[in-house]
């Protein structure tokens, strides 16, 4: 018997779905509804066994663990820096799109940190950062600003401007082409129009160029927000959170909870709030954008 044409296109459909489905049910769904489920229970890793305990986890994330506080407040530190930066960003990626001579050098070296493995990066600054023999303070000395030599990693209240610094040198790069991209898909009659006219180029900048690549800010900006809940890495790998809990991020503290304290319970219970802070500044950020415009 020959099989009809809209039972072959329901196979065919069925057969290119089930893989991806599949998929996504076995590491995107499954492992979500498995995180809430443990979120709320005292799960400590090891044991066959766990008590459901409500929302007692919730409740000591927000009011029982300072280290939280602590963490958040970090975190905010580099989104700030990073959102203070687009701007700076932004300029960077207009002079670069001017065409100069050695465009695609300079292009190519802003993009570079971003490639260079999270490991490497963090190795590589926790010696230029070394308080004895370090290079940056043996710089400072040799420059006769030896009063500014500091210990970069080991003073709780410079480590995270240090991190913060390599987070800006590693990701800005990114910014910067993905910016580069976005202006140079504006028609360029805009700008013939604009010379005619005679403006200038903050002119130019403030009335083609930004609004031209207003879908580019808005994905860096979720980019900014997504990096900044997350960082983990260069935290982690250069001073471990520390001094104390100086320099500890969210992620960072989750994953403490998780491997050191041995409270998975907690520590699914702070995974969901970061997805929840992801996506509640996420749509906040969008609908604030939108609203201007």
């Amino acid at each position: 018997m020959t099989t009809s044409y809209k039972t072959q296109k329901k196979l065919l459909i069925f057969t290119f779905l089930f893989i991806p489905v599949t998929l996504l049910l076995m590491f995107l769904i499954y492992p979500t509804f498995k995180l809430l489920q443990l979120s709320i229970t005292d799960w400590d890793g090891i044991g066959k066994t766990f008590q459901y305990i409500g929302l007692k986890n919730y409740w000591n994330v927000f009011f029982k663990s300072p280290e939280v506080w602590i963490a958040l407040k970090n975190n905010f530190l580099y989104f700030f820096i990073h959102l203070i930066m687009i701007p700076v960003e932004i300029i960077l990626a207009a002079i670069l799109c001017k065409g100069y001579r050695g465009f695609k050098f300079f292009k190519s070296i802003t993009f570079m940190p971003y490639i260079i493995n999270g490991v490497a990066v963090a190795y590589m600054f926790s010696f230029l950062y070394s308080p004895v023999g370090g290079p940056v303070n043996s710089l400072l000395e040799h420059l006769g600003l030896g009063f500014f030599a500091l210990n970069w990693l080991g003073d709780p209240n410079i480590v995270n401007y240090s991190l913060v610094s390599v987070s800006l040198w590693r990701f800005s790069g990114l910014h910067v082409i993905l910016f580069i991209s976005g202006i140079i898909s504006i028609p360029p009659e805009y700008y013939e129009a604009a010379d005619i006219d005679g403006a200038n180029s903050i002119q130019k900048l403030k009335s083609i160029t930004i609004p031209g690549i207003k879908r580019v800010v808005q994905m860096v900006l979720f980019l900014n927000v997504r990096g900044a809940l997350q960082v983990f890495d260069i935290p982690f790998l250069i001073t471990n959170g520390g001094p104390g809990f100086a320099s500890s991020t969210f992620t960072t503290y989750t994953i403490d909870t998780a491997f050191k304290f041995d409270q998975y319970g907690m520590a699914s219970a702070m995974a969901v709030v970061l997805m929840l802070l992801i996506c509640i500044v996420s749509l906040t950020q969008d609908r604030l954008t939108k609203l201007r415009g």
